[in-house]
């Protein structure tokens, strides 16, 4: 049997979404089971094997429940459910049109899911997707990531709670072509 890579671990639609749960949080099966209901209870067992595996997500307490141990996750370090740099740049361009394809396919999964609901209202809940093209130079587009960035970081550090609803939030960056003498 091949051993999947990390990389292949982390871009399955399934995983992901048990990644993105537990960003900031610490839950059991039980919990995950909860916020995707969409997933049979076997196969989210079969996919938190895999994460903890993998060294992606980690189990940080067990609890003893009913004769039963029930495990407590948790994503303790963010880069483990990413992808380096240096993995990126070795990696050939059928290789990334996978991986954005993969990509792609999670956030159309998301939005499939969020039309599925009985009732939507894309104004008030938000819902957007656009494109637009900035002219930045290196300095300015350095500038831009830095400040999307701040802003990611302080509000992926919410917690949920009453009153907040979970966002997919999803940024693609894409150069034109390099030109001679740009």
């Amino acid at each position: 049997m091949v051993k999947e890579s990390t990389v292949d671990v982390i871009l399955h639609p399934v995983r992901m979404r048990i990644i993105q749960s537990l960003i900031n949080q610490q839950m059991t099966a039980q919990q995950l089971k909860e916020l995707l209901p969409d997933t049979p209870q076997a196969s989210l067992y079969r996919h938190l094997k895999k994460l903890v595996e993998a060294g992606v997500i980690h189990i940080i307490e067990e609890i003893p429940n009913r004769g039963t141990i029930e495990k407590v996750y948790s994503l303790q370090d963010p880069a483990n459910a990413t992808i380096s740099v240096e993995k990126l740049n070795s990696f050939t361009k059928d290789e990334h049109m996978d991986l954005f394809f993969k990509f792609m396919a999670n956030i159309m999964g998301e939005y499939e899911r969020y039309l599925n609901e009985d009732k939507i209202d894309l104004a008030r809940d938000g819902v957007s997707f656009r494109q637009t093209s900035l002219f930045l130079n290196d300095t300015e587009f350095a500038q831009f990531i830095k400040e999307l960035s701040e802003i990611y970081t302080r509000v992926t550090q919410n917690k949920p709670e009453k009153g907040r609803r979970r966002r997919t939030v999803a940024t693609i960056i894409i150069p034109e072509r390099k030109h001679e003498e740009q």
